[in-house]
């Protein structure tokens, strides 16, 4: 992959200098969705597949971006001094918005630099493409000019890029799975202080198996405006809460406390939506401790209703998702499946038995297209490292 990007920089930008690759994986989430910007938990892992990167520091101000996926859109070319926030979603925006954070945080850029990326991670599936375009491009311009930040600072700067450039008020899950992910692992990470732990994936007779819908999301206007609209449902029932309750967001709570106090969120909707940010955080919680204890079906239990919570609490799935979380649950060796990421579209995930792997994507595949008229995409999920810079091939 890296040779083939190094071949292209030296066609666009010239060769010689200090060149370099870097790679920033995207995630699965295992359990713990929409809880993230609910000070809750979630317990992703990054994933081998990402988003690749070459590039050379410039003498002046100058960014020229070159994306591989998208030839069509030709050399991006900008001035470190011409940022400007916008909601276009577009690839390049990602980038120049983790710019303009660190400079807006008061991270001095000294110069441009040239960069050619390609991905091998579908976009608009659930997957994290943007905050995987957000890493690349903070490790990038951490390593090239030596900058003094951690890569907990780069998932933060990914997370302003999404929220004050591109509009999308996100959580900061997927940031730090990609900036912080280790190989084989997961991460518990508890998004109201971002503490966190790296838990092992002992998943020696099963895998994790990645179904993509092919619907995209997060993608479109009213993907967008969706997603802020069940941030916003939900920060409007904390602020019902909060005149009965000292809390400061909804992953404080615990089932019981939440159910004794719910009637106080005016709401029906927003009820539904602070419920399932509550209950998805005990679940995960639940859930992690399951796999540490070696009890797989507790963990693919909770994953299931995990998935229910989503569609019917939390209205962020949609009909093709609940087909293929409901057809992969009648199928042999299936021990949990649910929707990942932000939802409306997207991806599956499922753990599987091994010896029934191929069946399932087999058969599941079969069933999604019979019923929706639409191809299913697997992908056999390994857990990798974060955001960094690699060796050349």
């Amino acid at each position: 992959m890296t040779e083939k990007i190094l071949k292209c920089f030296r066609e666009k930008f010239g060769d010689g200098g200090d060149i370099r690759c870097y790679f920033a994986p995207g995630r699965v989430n295992l359990i713990g969705e929409h809880t993230d910007y609910n000070g809750g938990h979630v317990f992703p892992c990054a994933l081998s597949m990402g988003n690749y990167g070459v590039a050379r520091k410039r003498d002046d101000r100058i960014l020229r971006w070159y994306n591989m996926t998208y030839p069509e859109e030709g050399v991006r070319e900008i001035s470190l001094d011409e940022l400007k926030p916008n909601d276009n979603g577009m690839w390049f925006d990602y980038q120049q918005g983790v710019i303009w954070a660190m400079q807006k945080e008061g991270i001095d850029i000294p110069g441009g630099y040239d960069m050619v990326m390609m991905a091998d991670l579908p976009a608009g599936s659930g997957l994290s493409a943007s905050a995987s375009i957000e890493e690349l491009a903070a490790v990038i311009v951490r390593d090239l000019y030596d900058l003094p930040i951690s890569m907990i600072d780069c998932a933060r700067f990914g997370q302003i890029s999404e929220n004050e450039y591109n509009g999308s008020n996100s959580g900061i899950m997927d940031q730090f799975a990609s900036a912080m992910g280790r190989k084989d692992h997961a991460i518990f990470l508890d998004t109201s202080d971002l503490s966190y732990e790296y838990v092992p994936l002992n998943l020696k007779n099963e895998k994790i198996v990645i179904t993509n819908s092919k619907v995209k999301h997060n993608l479109t206007e009213n993907s967008y405006n969706s997603y802020n609209t069940r941030r916003k449902e939900s920060e409007e029932a904390l602020a019902d809460l909060q005149r009965v309750i000292d809390i400061n967001s909804l992953g404080e709570l615990d089932e019981e406390l939440f159910d004794k106090n719910s009637e106080y969120i005016k709401s029906d909707i927003c009820r539904k939506r602070a419920k399932h940010a509550v209950y998805e955080n005990q679940r995960t919680i639940r859930a992690v401790s399951a796999l540490r204890n070696g009890d797989l079906k507790a963990f693919g239990k909770l994953m299931n209703e995990a998935h229910i919570s989503m569609s019917r609490d939390y209205g962020a799935s949609c009909e093709e998702v609940d087909i293929l979380v409901e057809e992969a649950w009648k199928l042999p060796g299936v021990i949990g499946s649910r929707i990942t990421g932000g939802g409306f579209g997207g991806c599956t995930v499922s753990i599987v038995e091994n010896e029934h792997v191929n069946d399932f994507i087999e058969r599941l595949g079969e069933i999604y297209r019979e019923r929706t008229g639409r191809t299913a995409e697997f992908y056999i999920a390994d857990a990798g490292d974060g955001a960094g810079r690699i060796d050349k091939d």
